[in-house]
């Protein structure tokens, strides 16, 4: 069974879709049973084509990816969740909605901040070079993430060990 992995943001347009699309790209290449999704408590309804850009410019797919309210994830249709990481602090700091889903439990809750790409100084060169530098900074967490046994660790392990990776 997928391990479902939902990433939270605001305005799903940045962080969240940076995440959502590396994971799902080093999930497929490494073979594991991994799947990202990602919404916005506010989604903007648009995707930050700075976001885009650097993801294009890896080769990373993001012909999958929309705006979305989190709203999606808590129905009864939604996929099972495993985990639900918030990747900017105003997300992290909102009542999220209870995600069950058809989970046996609850998915476990980690914060992995970063700061928004978005406000760069620079101007668009600027904006480019922090958006590549938060994708860069994702995918390392990401590949954190893929490298733990998620299969046959407790749920207090999987807990400590993203909380350590929240700490790297």
């Amino acid at each position: 069974m997928s391990f479902h992995v939902l990433i939270l943001c605001t305005h799903n347009s940045a962080r969240s879709v940076l995440s959502e699309c590396m994971l799902n790209h080093w999930a497929k290449r490494l073979g594991r049973d991994v799947v990202a999704h990602s919404a916005g408590s506010a989604p903007s309804g648009r995707i930050n084509p700075h976001a885009l850009a650097v993801l294009a410019e890896a080769g990373i797919d993001t012909s999958y990816t929309a705006s979305k309210s989190w709203d999606r994830f808590a129905g009864a249709d939604a996929p099972p969740l495993s985990l639900v990481i918030t990747v900017c602090d105003s997300a992290a700091a909102e009542a999220c909605p209870v995600f069950f889903s058809g989970a046996a439990e609850p998915p476990l809750k980690v914060h992995w901040g970063y700061p928004d790409p978005s406000n760069a100084d620079g101007g668009d060169e600027g904006k480019r070079r922090a958006f590549e530098l938060t994708r860069q900074a994702i995918g390392y967490r990401m590949l954190q993430l893929l490298a733990l046994p998620l299969e046959t660790m407790s749920r207090a392990e999987l807990q400590a060990a993203l909380n350590g990776i929240a700490a790297s």
